[in-house]
């Protein structure tokens, strides 16, 4: 089930202006980016949580959640998806994938299965009327829910959602959220998605995250490692090594305040160290993107990115590289000063390296813009991939 949305694409195109910067030199440092999505445009209020997918025919997909009626988290929400097929330089108009009618259905996290050429979109969703706080407390009328559907025809049309609660949402958990962002399948086979939850405690809601994986190629979803207390959102990576890594949204106080989470696993996520933190990837309590660029020896290094509003408020949209599997990231650039959130990294064809986040002149919410850039601009020409 997709179904277009033909005049949305003819009313934003007429306000991207703004953030566009053109391409100078495709062979050394170049960036540019432009709007694809613009609150208040074809019938939306609000477009939210960016998810970025390529897919296995060099297909550009950029998800998100198109909330109708305000900017709220809950509601009527939409997931809708625009694709490329030339690399980000140029998108096709605004379908929807994923439409539960007056109730929500979002948290987009896709991820591509490399062996059978299938996408999988992990979804969740709750009764329009409900929101977080009553989820939690349990005084809503639903609760959370999760949800799957897939696509064999590298992203063009999707099949209905199918529910798959009661597989992964263990009875005492209230709040339950995918992603958002990506997914990754491991060198085994592996699709591992990254997702939070939380439950119950003495003093209130306790959040915490959590994965959950397929070995049978999607025909089936298990609930994996848990990771908490105060953590949330998260992205995974498969380190070099083969273990994996794991980077979480923090509601710490005190020395580990404001500093992304980090774990690893050694079996493939169905259980993770000690939690840790990282001084050096500062957050506003907000999610963010990690992903694998290169590894050796298909390329000169191994290389990881990280985006996220670098710093104590939701500001500063900055893109960082590490050398060393994520110990040190001596590498960053920021791709938008002002007003940022939420957002998802992309490895293109080319090498080229591509950002979608949300971002804005007076709040965050306002845009969801695509960003791409060569990893010479990255590094200032320190670094090329030969």
């Amino acid at each position: 089930m997709i179904r277009a949305a033909s005049v949305v694409w003819v009313l934003m195109s007429a306000v991207t202006v703004w953030a566009q910067t053109p391409a100078s030199n495709r062979g050394g440092q170049w960036f540019e980016q432009d709007v694809i999505f613009v609150s208040g445009t074809g019938g939306y209020h609000t477009y939210r949580i960016p998810s970025l997918i390529v897919t296995p025919n060099g297909a550009v997909l950029a998800f998100c959640e198109g909330r109708k009626n305000s900017a709220s988290d809950t509601g009527d929400i939409d997931i809708l998806i625009r694709r490329s097929d030339d690399q980000g330089r140029t998108w096709g108009p605004v379908q929807v994938v994923a439409d539960h009618g007056p109730d929500t259905i979002g948290n987009p996290c896709p991820v591509v299965d490399r062996q059978t050429g299938t996408l999988w979109l992990l979804l969740t969703g709750n009764l329009g009327h409900d929101d977080e706080q009553k989820i939690k407390a349990r005084t809503s009328e639903g609760t959370r829910t999760v949800w799957v559907c897939h696509s064999t025809d590298d992203g063009r049309t999707w099949s209905q959602p199918e529910e798959i609660t009661t597989a992964v949402k263990p009875p005492d958990w209230t709040w339950y959220a995918t992603g958002p962002g990506c997914g990754i399948q491991l060198r085994a086979g592996r699709l591992v998605i990254p997702c939070d939850h939380a439950v119950t405690g003495p003093g209130g809601s306790i959040f915490r995250s959590h994965v959950i994986y397929s070995d049978d190629h999607g025909r089936s979803w298990k609930v994996g490692g848990v990771l908490g207390d105060g953590l949330n959102e998260c992205q995974i990576v498969e380190l070099a090594d083969g273990r994996l890594l794991i980077n979480m949204r923090n509601y710490a106080k005190g020395a580990d305040e404001h500093r992304r989470a980090v774990a690893v696993s050694a079996d493939g996520g169905l259980t993770f160290s000690d939690v840790f933190f990282d001084s050096a990837l500062v957050e506003p309590v907000c999610q963010a993107a990690f992903l694998r660029y290169t590894n050796r020896p298909s390329h000169s290094r191994d290389r990881l990115l990280f985006s996220n509003p670098a710093s104590t408020k939701r500001e500063r949209m900055t893109v960082k590289l590490s050398y060393d599997e994520g110990k040190t990231w001596p590498v960053g650039r920021q791709l938008h000063a002002g007003p940022s959130a939420y957002s998802a990294l992309a490895v293109l064809p080319d090498l080229s390296i591509a950002c979608l986040y949300e971002g804005g002149r007076k709040n965050p919410y306002e845009q969801i813009i695509f960003a791409r850039f060569s990893l010479e601009w990255l590094t200032q020409s320190e670094d090329a991939e030969r």
